[in-house]
């Protein structure tokens, strides 16, 4: 599962950079982002903090969205909370029939840009977190999903996403291997190309659908690289500070990557 990352406004805004429009880029950092929960050094998932992300609507100009996707048929504010955090993650192998799911994965598919993410290993009843992270430093572009809920209560708009995960690659098999879990499982990861084809293609059309299958597989661990971190939850948790990706060393801990 993918329920903490790390994401800098730099890594965030990979993809507004593109365009070299730094007029626009100088418009997202001023107007959006004070408004969001960066830098997230490390945030979890169930804390729902506002991220960037990038949308079909408009590709290159991010928006505002909670982690823990909010399903627009929801009726009221108890249901959200009730669902919230069991949206954190998407099985990309049922996103097209699941209710939560499956309205986003017809037509609001998005992109989220992170530094990495994190996951723990267990061995002999402890945890050990462990920071994933592309080998040359590049931020690492997810494949998510979004949806816009109105609070009937308030009138208020939540723009939320979650993230779709696959089968672990052989490297994030070894770190996670939660007993409880039935399978290792990581977040989906795209290129720069598959990216494109995760935002535009139309499951309607059935070899767009095929090709959009195809992107939930596993990365190619050659590409990543981890190592052991210190604890992210507990009293002895840091805090959101830049020293959390920093390696730690563990005695106990004896594995191989």
């Amino acid at each position: 599962m993918c329920y903490d990352i790390k994401a800098s406004l730099e890594s965030q805004l990979q993809r507004a950079k593109r365009n070299n429009d730094l007029a626009a880029i100088l418009e997202i950092e001023q107007k959006l982002a004070p408004y969001t929960d960066l830098p997230a050094h490390h945030k979890s998932g169930f804390a729902h903090p506002k991220l960037l992300i990038y949308t079909a609507e408009d590709p290159f100009k991010p928006i505002i969205a909670h982690w823990g996707l909010i399903p627009h048929w929801v009726k009221d504010s108890d249901l959200k909370n009730k669902l919230w955090n069991s949206t954190i993650n998407a099985r990309g192998e049922t996103i097209a029939e699941k209710p939560s799911f499956r309205d986003a994965f017809k037509s609001k598919r998005c992109l989220v840009y992170v530094d990495g993410f994190f996951e723990h290993h267990h061995q002999d009843g402890d945890a050990y977190p462990f920071f994933i992270y592309n080998q040359d430093q590049s931020p690492i572009c997810m494949a998510g999903l979004w949806s816009e809920w109105t609070d009937r209560q308030s009138g208020e708009v939540w723009t939320s996403f979650s993230l779709v995960t696959t089968k672990a690659n052989a490297m994030m098999a070894k770190i996670h291997n939660n007993p409880k879990a039935k399978e290792a499982r990581m977040p989906v990861l795209l290129n720069e190309q598959e990216a494109e084809l995760w935002l535009h293609a139309d499951p309607r059309n059935p070899k767009q659908k095929e090709a959009l299958d195809a992107l939930i597989r596993p990365w190619q661990e050659s590409k990543l690289d981890a190592h052991p971190v210190a604890k992210l939850r507990g009293k002895n948790y840091p805090g959101n500070v830049p020293e959390i990706t920093e390696p730690f060393k563990y005695e106990a801990l004896n594995l191989a990557l």
